[in-house]
């Protein structure tokens, strides 16, 4: 049995949240495994049994958190019925994720390190934007195949319908230039995104 099979889940979850304290208040560059050990009250010891370096504990913890979310952003929608609500739902919840302190700490440490860093920026994206396209492009062809939707690129059109999603919050938010509940916000956006998706990809009656 490997070292890292006899984490205990209460032991890694402790350890990944005091990752993300270290990492949101320091930085990538800036968090050490020992200041992390502190946090995550473990011995350095411990920590490096389960991960043999920065960017692996970096890497775990990102694709923890991606995981965790993109279950809730999907979750039952393969039993909508109807594809507009369960558009909407999706793209609701996908916002909603970027937009929490949690979404926004992760994007704002991999675009800071990314050019130093670049093997940061493939794990984010492989554990997030990658995974996020790949089970959209995934309901999308299955919508498309019982004839609710006419999708030809599946993965193309994910990546469109998350793109509309993010008009006007994404950058005001990402940049810290709107703060605060953006339910309001997020609901006119979705809706206006839904629209214009299935204005393409909707089968006409």
């Amino acid at each position: 049995m490997l070292a890292a099979d006899a984490l205990s889940p209460e032991k890694r979850a402790r350890i990944l949240e005091g990752a993300a304290a270290v990492f949101a208040q320091d930085g990538y560059e800036g968090a050490s495994m020992s200041r992390i050990a502190a946090v995550a009250n473990v011995s350095k010891g411990t920590l490096y049994n389960h991960f043999e370096s920065k960017a692996h504990l970096f890497a775990a913890y990102v694709e923890a958190a991606c995981a965790r979310n993109l279950c809730q952003v999907f979750a039952a929608s393969d039993d909508e019925l109807d594809v507009t609500a369960a558009l909407a739902r999706i793209g609701r919840r996908m916002v909603e994720m970027m937009l929490s302190d949690l979404g926004l700490t992760i994007y704002r440490v991999v675009v800071a390190e990314a050019k130093k860093f670049p093997e940061l920026a493939s794990a984010f994206y492989e554990a997030g934007p990658a995974r996020a396209t790949g089970e959209m492009a995934r309901w999308l062809a299955a919508r498309t195949k019982e004839g609710k939707l006419a999708v030809a690129d599946p993965e193309f059109a994910a990546e469109q319908f998350f793109c509309l999603c993010q008009t006007r919050l994404w950058l005001r938010y990402k940049l810290n230039l709107q703060r605060g509940p953006a339910e309001a916000g997020i609901a006119e956006v979705v809706t206006a995104a839904t629209r214009m998706f299935l204005n393409t990809y909707g089968v006409k009656p």
